[in-house]
């Protein structure tokens, strides 16, 4: 089946039974999860699946429904419930869909390999991993070991003229072990995803962190409450991206619900801190050429040196604030209306080695593991337990644990004074190594 013509077919079928405006989200696809404990396989699941969302608008109304079975009789079942929704949901002028026809250039996104690889590789992937991390005389309990992939198209036509298509792959495998030392446990784990199999990590590169995440927090040590200087370590740092996007959403904006709103062009950081949204990075996690409603994705700053330059947007939300998508209507699949989301979320990276942030650093605390929601996106206040290491004369001292960091956004975003240069791009929401000037931390 060509759901790209499907697509088409359903849009017309959507204005012959009524509807003023329709749009047609199709998507099939296929998944594979191995899951592997002490050398044996626990499990291998195997699914595939396609379905369709049909968005119509009556005389500026707007409704959904979807199927997870395309067939003609199902599909036009649906179609018919969305319109006899709309049809008693309240208007709204803002209620519209896009009619851009181009597409963003995100490269290959891929890979014919992955589906040609026998699963007796997998399999061992996976094993090998597992085998390599437990070869660490500090590691004692295996936590198990993964591997996943992933390969789907999606299709999307509107009434508009739209018609756009993609594929796309993931693939994915990981680890998590236990360290002990006499009476103390401590777990870590370590994954690698990547679009294209051949550009997954090595097994070695993979498990051996694992290892050395578990077995580094032995021993760890109490600090009293106090005011220090915090490094967020590159495989953390993203927890200080999570709630700008949320105060970045154009709907929170809209709704008074971000600390960051009505501040475009106003500075609200560090000039060390740049922030971008990139949809095309080439191989990027959240990388396609056009975003859940058929807007061409694009590569955007949001914090340009400190200073907030955008929002983000979908159609419907940017029409009621009066302003073009900025390409963000996220979707997590067929069954689902387009939200707001961002594509590759990331801080640029600086100019300093991380061993050079922890030298320069006094006193203070490097993060490597958080718990808690971050950033609250509506008042900008911080609050989180973390652990990692304590930080004396420019070295690591000890290992820490039950903490809490706790500050402001606007303390935390301008105390931003060092910035890292391992940024991993690989990532959907990342960050190098960045230091807070100084924080309040809590402790005994």
């Amino acid at each position: 089946m060509d759901i790209r013509e499907t697509a088409e077919r359903y849009v017309a079928e959507c204005l012959k039974k009524g509807a003023d405006a329709a749009e047609v989200y199709i998507e099939s696809g296929r998944r594979l999860s191995v899951r592997i404990r002490n050398g044996a396989v626990e499990t291998v699941q195997e699914s595939a699946g396609r379905g369709a969302g049909f968005r119509v608008f009556v005389k500026n109304a707007m409704a959904f429904a979807h199927s997870n079975d395309l067939s003609e009789k199902t599909c036009e079942e649906a179609i018919e419930r969305a319109i006899s929704f709309a049809r008693i949901t309240t208007p709204d002028p803002n209620n519209i869909l896009p009619d851009d026809p181009g597409v963003g250039d995100a490269g290959p996104l891929y890979d014919p390999e992955i589906e040609t690889i026998p699963l007796e590789r997998k399999i061992d992937l996976a094993l090998r991993a597992e085998e390599t991390a437990l070869k660490d005389p500090r590691i004692t309990l295996s936590g198990g070991a993964s591997y996943g992939e992933g390969e789907g198209e999606i299709a999307l036509a509107n009434s508009h003229g739209l018609l756009k298509s993609y594929r796309a792959t993931s693939c994915s495998f990981g680890v998590s072990v236990v360290a002990a030392k006499d009476d103390e446990r401590s777990s870590g784990g370590e994954s690698c995803g990547r679009r294209f199999f051949a550009d997954l990590k090595t097994v070695p590169e993979v498990a051996e962190k694992a290892a050395w995440k578990a077995w580094r927090m032995l021993g760890a040590k109490p600090v009293k409450t106090q005011r220090a200087s915090v490094v967020f370590d590159a495989d953390v740092a993203y927890a200080l991206l999570g709630g700008i996007l949320g105060a970045v959403n154009g709907e929170r904006v809209l709704q008074g619900a971000s600390f960051l709103a009505g501040k475009i062009d106003q500075k609200i950081g560090s000039g060390l801190m740049t922030l971008i949204d990139d949809g095309l990075r080439p191989k990027g996690p959240g990388s396609a050429p056009f975003d859940g409603e058929g807007v061409p994705k694009r590569t955007r700053v949001i914090v340009e040196k400190g200073v907030l330059r955008s929002y983000l947007y979908n159609t419907i939300v940017a029409a009621r604030a009066g302003v073009q998508s900025t390409g963000n209507a996220s979707r997590g699949g067929f069954s689902g209306l387009p939200g707001i989301g961002p594509h590759n979320f990331y801080m640029e990276a600086g100019i300093h080695k991380p061993e050079d942030i922890v030298r320069a650093t006094r006193r203070g605390l490097l993060v490597t593991e958080v718990t808690g929601y971050g950033i609250n996106p509506v008042n900008g206040h911080f609050s989180g337990g973390v652990a990692g290491f304590w930080i004396e004369n420019g070295k690591i001292a000890h290992p820490v644990r039950g903490l809490t960091a706790a500050g402001s956004a606007a303390e935390m975003l301008n105390g931003i004074d060092m910035v890292g240069n391992d940024l991993d791009l690989n990532r959907g929401l990342t960050a190098p190594t960045f230091r807070i000037r100084e924080l309040q931390i809590g402790g005994v």
